[in-house]
């Protein structure tokens, strides 16, 4: 994540926190849940505030949280009692090591050349027959939004091939919109998929 958007993120944590908090999972995040084994180990990459993380945890989940911004990893302790990490994606390192990785609107701030990258390591850090979760904004491109952030965007069938080719099996697809943190209401995807035993 660049420095722009490290500092866009930095000065409106709280304001972010408030706008993702819920106190119980939506729809995508039930279904990452109900995917992963009793007491199963999962990540949460980019995990902002830590309210999903605390969902997984309070499910009955074995909790890991991660994030680039030193303001979201303290949310994430102070509000939640996540003991979040700060690390960027390239610090992904684990081999076989998770049930479930959940990356929820996360990479979609890395460039698009690191992309296959980012999700390779993820690919090395789950167990076979792990579960991955990714959610990104549809498009096509890079670009910054009005408030600065920098963004990667896929179109549906551009970012299931590029799972396909980094050695995951997409088995739930869903399409929708929202507003985010720059007030404007835009498409995303979220693809949820298996790590291939191949």
């Amino acid at each position: 994540m660049d420095r722009k958007t490290l500092a866009t993120y930095t000065a409106k944590a709280n304001h972010y926190a408030t706008l993702v908090s819920r106190g119980t999972p939506d729809q995508d995040l039930q279904t990452f849940i109900d995917a992963i084994p009793t007491n199963g180990v999962v990540l949460d990459l980019g995990c902002g505030p830590g309210n999903s993380a605390a969902m997984m945890r309070d499910a009955g989940l074995q909790v890991e949280a991660t994030d680039a911004c030193a303001e979201m990893v303290q949310l994430a302790k102070d509000q939640y009692g996540i003991d979040a990490r700060l690390e960027t994606f390239d610090q992904l390192t684990a081999k076989g090591h998770y049930h479930g990785i959940w990356a929820n609107f996360s990479l979609l701030h890395a460039v698009q050349a690191d992309i296959p990258v980012h999700l390779t390591q993820i690919h090395n850090a789950l167990r076979i027959d792990g579960y991955f979760h990714i959610g990104m904004k549809l498009g096509s491109g890079e670009k910054r939004d009005k408030i600065g952030r920098f963004y990667s965007f896929y179109s549906e069938e551009d970012l299931t091939n590029l799972l396909i080719n980094c050695g995951f099996e997409p088995e739930y697809k869903r399409q929708g919109e929202g507003k985010g943190l720059a007030g404007t209401v835009e498409p995303f995807i979220i693809i949820q998929s298996r790590k291939a035993n191949a």
